[in-house]
């Protein structure tokens, strides 16, 4: 029988994972891919962590929404910003979160272990790495450092948002993101990191076909023993399927969310907090 992790140890925070949860995307940048999700200002960027936070709250438990701060797009063909420019975007929004509720659990989306390090300072309590420790080689060993803080490995074929769909090829996609996951949380594993989340990387170097093929087969990431997050919200394997715009894929998003949680995930990566919270809900239901 399989163990099924139901906390992470968020720097001190024992995060229930016994029911599904939500993580709200608020970016800080110009030029991520849904438009919906980029805030500038510390009055805008307030008042949608505060909507997220209320929408994502779970009274059953008590829990509420993680709220995932990304200061550079991951978008297809994004390019690399300076360490620099990332820190003056994240951290004064990671403070100011922080100075206004406290209590809220906060994701740096970063590739680099210094604006890791100093957002976990300020306040965040997790780390989320689109390029799983490859950029950055000191990534994995300053999560090692900083104990206790959850760290999400999510898999990305190629080295770059900038070079990744040009490496989007696959003999079996499932069993080459598996092979990736075991390597690489081997690693983590040996270097003490404790509490580990994977991302397949839904659109991440991978083509329309493939993102389908890994979302029908997302149960057999169970074997490795550690939640899953899923991270569908808006993307383009949903709007050009349906021949849409990203502004118009959040019924698509809800289907897909539900399939995930069918599939396993136990964290949901969203623009839109309510509407996932509502599909935890009637999955919830489901499975009584």
């Amino acid at each position: 029988m399989l163990y099924e992790q139901t906390t992470l140890n968020c720097n001190g925070h024992l995060l229930d994972l016994s029911d599904p949860i939500v993580m709200g995307v608020i970016n800080v940048t110009p030029d991520s891919f849904y438009p919906g999700s980029r805030f500038s200002g510390e009055d805008a960027v307030l008042a949608q962590a505060e909507q997220m936070l209320i929408e994502g709250s779970n009274p059953e438990t008590s829990g509420g929404a993680i709220l995932d701060i990304g200061g550079m797009s991951s978008r297809p063909g994004a390019k690399i910003i300076s360490e620099g420019e990332e820190l003056q975007r994240v951290l004064p929004v990671v403070k100011a979160i922080i100075k206004r509720f406290p209590d809220a659990l906060i994701s740096i989306d970063t590739i680099r272990s210094g604006v890791a390090k100093a957002c976990i300072s300020e306040g965040a309590c997790m780390v989320n790495d689109i390029s799983a420790g490859k950029y950055d080689p000191q990534m994995f060993e300053t999560i090692a450092a900083l104990q206790n803080v959850p760290y999400i490995l999510m898999h990305m074929k190629g080295d770059t948002p900038d070079t990744m769909q040009k490496q989007a090829f696959y003999d079996d996609i499932a069993v080459e993101v598996l092979d990736f996951f075991i390597k690489k949380i081997g690693i983590l594993r040996g270097l003490g990191v404790k509490d580990i989340v994977i991302d397949p990387g839904f659109g991440f170097g991978k083509k329309i076909n493939h993102n389908y093929t890994l979302l029908k087969q997302l149960h057999v990431f169970k074997i490795l023993e550690v939640p899953i997050l899923a991270g569908l919200s808006r993307k383009s394997m949903i709007w050009k399927t349906l021949n849409i715009t990203p502004e118009e894929a959040l019924n698509g998003t809800s289907i897909l969310n539900f399939v995930a949680l069918q599939q396993g995930a136990k964290i949901l990566r969203v623009h839109d907090v309510k509407e996932a919270m509502q599909a935890i809900q009637l999955f919830k239901r489901l499975t009584e």
